[in-house]
């Protein structure tokens, strides 16, 4: 039996950042991956050359002196820094009637919209507008000066100036993006625009999606830009683990956690695959709700009532993937971030109707073999009715066609380009990520409740990652990871990491 004080279960981005805060904060935290590589969903792989990002590939603040972005905030406390590649524009956008540049300055993205429709980009204007002064109120108040219980209440008394600015805009922190959508915007075209901004970052659409998730958003794009790491979302993975074993924390590889022990309501430790126990009083669960409750857990050690309700949290739905390998020659003008939707008569969250790519080898010319580019591609798919059988490989073959549709947007003989071809699917998320359905988390609509909290009703245990922030996004499940963090520490701990003006 080993000893800790904390015992972190998974090294996705949340769990990493919960972990390497408590590291700096003094404490003796070892993080448990069941997988030989760290990063959960961040996670990148490499085969034949190439080197693919599994999950994000979209990043603003992370470089620079000043950052709300709470990941940031966390590798300065680390003091640790990543080497990153500005650019803009920052995607391009493809409907079926029309193609727009979106760039980090507002009013060239206003200029751009107007060659779509005029009136639209007016009123978008007045709907970003309106977000703005949210972003504005929000981003004197560091989201590593916040906790996850009542003492936070304590810690904005220090912000008492931001938080007046913060009251004319109260009715929006719960509100849904699409209630000042249906106050400023009319024109159905900008109407499917937002919508879809929403879903690429909730994955909900903008009745679902909550104001301060697109405040933050397009505060950040426009005053900081976006940016690439260089070596990709690795790197952010090895930034998180230098820190945290800088400030004494450890990381064990191919660890398998198969029970979180719970004696008389009180977590205490974990089993593992192995048979071996470590013991703990805190133990913080990264995996998502549905695997922490129902894999993790007996079903006895939680309230019935609590455990049932917990468990019927809606999903969002998973992925299928396509990364690839390409030949690059001719493709000197390429960009590097696209979404395609397909068809403007059925919904932006139809399975295989929108479509991400990104291609970071535009940027970080390490990722790919020389001459060669590495691609991205994903949609949403449901989970349901994917079945390792006979017919697999011939089903992926099929769902992975809306996304060579899509890529033949941008590069028209994609097909004749690939040297190297891999599709994923939602068991394939499921599987190599350990993810409930191969999910993303939950998909709680703004007015339809509140996400799980990082608490549990088990003394010593809690969750961060993306089951308990809203948003699919890097920077909230780095937010629940300083907001677990904090909770487990003294105020005036972290004071002195904010006094000293670290990560603010």
């Amino acid at each position: 039996m080993t000893n800790n004080d904390v015992i972190v279960i998974g090294s996705g981005i949340g769990g990493l950042c919960a972990a390497a805060l408590l590291a700096r904060y003094g404490k003796q935290v070892t993080v448990c991956e069941s997988h030989t590589i760290p990063g959960g969903a961040a996670h990148s792989f490499r085969r034949q050359g190439f080197e693919f990002d599994s999950g994000p590939s979209f990043y603003c603040g992370l470089s620079g002196t000043f950052s709300l972005n709470p990941l940031k905030q966390v590798l300065d406390v680390l003091e640790e820094s990543l080497k990153v590649i500005a650019y803009d524009p920052l995607g391009h956008y493809h409907f079926p009637e029309a193609s727009v540049a979106v760039y980090s300055n507002l009013q060239t993205y206003y200029h751009e919209i107007a060659k779509v429709t005029p009136q639209g980009a007016q009123e978008l204007q007045r709907f970003a507008e309106r977000l703005l002064g949210l972003y504005e109120a929000m981003k004197g108040i560091p989201t590593l000066a916040l906790r996850a219980d009542w003492q936070v209440m304590l810690m904005l008394l220090n912000y008492l100036p931001s938080l007046g600015k913060m009251l004319p805009y109260l009715p929006l922190v719960q509100s849904s993006v699409g209630n000042i959508m249906d106050a400023t915007v009319k024109d159905p075209w900008v109407r499917r625009l937002i919508d879809l901004e929403c879903f690429l970052l909730s994955g909900l659409k903008a009745h679902g999606t909550i104001a301060p998730e697109v405040a933050f958003m397009l505060g950040e794009r426009s005053r900081a830009g976006v940016e690439y790491p260089v070596g990709g979302s690795a790197a952010i993975v090895k930034a998180l683990i230098r820190g945290l074993e800088r400030w004494g924390g450890k990381l064990r590889l191919g660890c398998h956690v198969e029970q979180i022990l719970v004696e008389s309501g009180k977590a205490v430790g974990v089993k593992l695959k192995s048979g071996e126990i470590l013991r703990s009083p805190i133990v913080i669960s990264n995996a998502t709700i549905w695997d922490t409750y129902n894999q993790l857990l007996r079903p006895e050690d939680l309230p019935t009532a609590y455990r049932q309700t917990a468990l019927k949290t809606p999903t969002v739905d998973s992925f299928m993937h396509l990364h690839l390998g390409i030949r690059a020659d001719g493709l000197e003008n390429l960009t590097g971030h696209h979404v395609v939707v397909h068809d403007s008569q059925q919904d932006i969250t139809t399975p295989g109707n929108t479509c991400m790519i990104s291609i970071p080898s535009v940027w970080d010319a390490s990722l790919a073999p020389q001459g060669h580019h590495v691609v991205h591609v994903y949609t949403l798919e449901p989970f349901a009715g994917w079945e390792r059988n006979d017919c697999y490989e011939q089903h992926k073959k099929a769902k992975a066609q809306s996304l060579y549709r899509a890529l033949e947007r941008i590069i028209p003989d994609i097909r004749e380009r690939v040297v190297l071809e891999l599709i994923g699917t939602p068991l394939t998320h499921a599987y190599y990520l350990r993810r409930y359905q191969g999910t993303y988390g939950p998909a709680i609509a703004a007015d339809k409740g509140m996400f799980p909290s990082t608490h549990t009703p088990i003394e010593g245990l809690y969750r961060v990652g993306d089951s308990t922030m809203p948003g699919i996004g890097v920077p909230a499940v780095a937010a629940s990871g300083i907001l677990c963090a904090n909770s487990l520490v003294e105020r005036s701990q972290i004071a002195e990491l904010l006094k000293r003006g670290v990560g603010v």
